[in-house]
């Protein structure tokens, strides 16, 4: 049985940005390896689209960017929307049922399934579903944005605590 992991990087006042969050060498490589061991990943369209980034190759990548590439398009994805209507290679549109997908996800796979995005987290989270929760705490404040926890705030319990590099630190919580 798969475990279904939420982890995003996030700002030491709780929100998450792509654009305003530095990955140095260090976590890029921690995400390169994470992403490279993972047996699916369960996207929202948001986080999804930011992501197709990586289908198609850029020639200003450097090596450690066409190994991510690779290891994200080899990975099986289900992409949560409402909205989309195609999506891209090695991965599969879910529409519906959202709760049943997920479940036989966990009860088919071997290994950890990421999840990504918080408001599809949360609706995981209010389903009993997610297994762990990341937080990459980045040392940077936003105040504003999209929070990581997008409704009521779980209760946790810690059970890691991992300095990542370059000022990050992993917080890793199970469900209480």
């Amino acid at each position: 049985m798969a475990k279904l992991v939420f982890g995003m990087n996030q700002s030491l006042d709780g929100y998450v940005d792509h654009d305003r969050m530095a990955t140095g060498p260090v976590l890029f490589r921690h995400w390169i390896d994470h992403v490279g061991g993972l047996a699916a990943s369960v996207y929202g369209r948001r986080v999804y689209e930011l992501m197709r980034y990586w289908d198609e190759d850029r020639a200003e990548w450097s090596a450690d960017h066409r190994e991510f590439a690779a290891a994200w398009r080899r990975q099986p994805k289900w992409v949560v929307s409402r909205t989309l209507k195609s999506v891209g290679p090695n991965a599969t549109l879910v529409q519906d049922d959202i709760e049943a997908v997920v479940r036989g996800l966990k009860d088919e796979l071997e290994g950890e399934i990421a999840v990504s995005g918080p408001e599809l987290a949360g609706s995981l989270t209010d389903l009993g579903l997610v297994d762990e929760y990341r937080l990459y705490l980045h040392p940077v404040v936003l105040g504003h944005g999209k929070p990581f926890f997008a409704g009521p705030r779980p209760p946790l319990r810690l059970v890691a605590a991992d300095n990542i590099g370059e000022g990050v630190i992993r917080l890793t919580y199970v469900p209480a």
